[in-house]
């Protein structure tokens, strides 16, 4: 289920491409049977919250954003207790690092081209000290394709502070030629996982194909961050009882008797849908 590529992982690369382009990947990380599972997974957890208020939030024409609890995904365990996963969290954020947000992204055919954003405001920390103190993996579920509106990304805009942001997110439209310039479209294809800063510039853009594009969400902080304020992780204790010590160590969520379905709240102003 895990890594197919026998090779050492280079920590350098990882905190030099983080640092420059907010941006690092590693190709073929597991295996196409695995992320199908995790594509049912995805399929069946959006038909749940579309058939409810609050299941699923708008992130502009046919894109929706889900959050969902750890129990909800087979391959939990397996995700974040990737050897390359756990490297990337503990060379950027720390060996502290907390596993603060689970959830997939869907650009459905008909999915506009989105305005140049980022997920959150730049903290102190980043702005400050040049230190991230956060960051989303993204797990896709289909070998991505031009016509699938593939995300882009503006390498090297994580260290821009946003203070003229609206909503220190979204950068004025007289920004948007130079973003262009420094644009990158992304191709993973199935087994293939990235992970970057959220305060890298990106968009999403359009999917003029028949098919939708999920991609899985993991959202990752260091110590003292604030971002699991936006999210509302939960596992049974149960469940809590069967993860390896490795995988509680970084998942501080309350662990109940009976899981609530989420309502989601981390809604980015400018992409929900009226």
């Amino acid at each position: 289920m895990t890594d197919t590529i026998d090779e050492e992982i280079d920590v350098d690369d990882i905190r030099h491409r983080l640092r420059t382009d907010g941006f690092v990947a590693r190709k073929g990380a597991f295996s196409r049977e695995w992320v199908h599972r995790v594509r049912e997974d995805v399929d069946a957890a959006f038909a749940e919250a579309r058939g409810r208020e609050g299941g699923a939030v708008g992130r502009g024409p046919n894109r929706w954003y889900v959050e969902i609890h750890p129990e909800a995904l087979r391959g939990f365990v397996d995700l974040v207790d990737h050897p390359w996963v756990r490297t990337v969290c503990e060379t950027i954020l720390g060996p502290d690092y907390r596993i603060v947000e689970v959830g997939f992204d869907t650009p459905f055919p008909g999915a506009k081209l989105q305005p140049w954003h980022r997920d959150f405001p730049s903290p102190p920390e980043t702005r400050d000290e040049g230190r991230l103190t956060s960051l989303a993996f993204n797990l896709t579920t289909v070998d991505t394709t031009d016509a699938m509106g593939p995300f882009e990304i503006a390498p090297g805009t994580q260290w821009e502070p946003g203070d003229d942001f609206d909503h220190e997110q979204f950068p004025p439209e007289s920004e948007y030629a130079r973003y262009e310039s420094l644009a990158e479209r992304k191709y993973p294809q199935v087994g293939d996982i990235s992970a970057r800063s959220a305060l890298t510039i990106h968009r999403g853009t359009p999917n003029t194909s028949d098919v939708p594009r999920p991609v899985l969400v993991l959202g990752v902080d260091a110590p003292g961050a604030g971002n699991d304020a936006h999210h509302d992780l939960a596992v049974t204790h149960d469940y809590w009882e069967r993860l390896p010590q490795r995988v509680r160590d970084h998942l501080a969520c309350p662990i109940v008797d009976e899981l609530s379905p989420i309502v989601q709240k981390h809604d980015i102003e400018g992409l929900v849908m009226g």
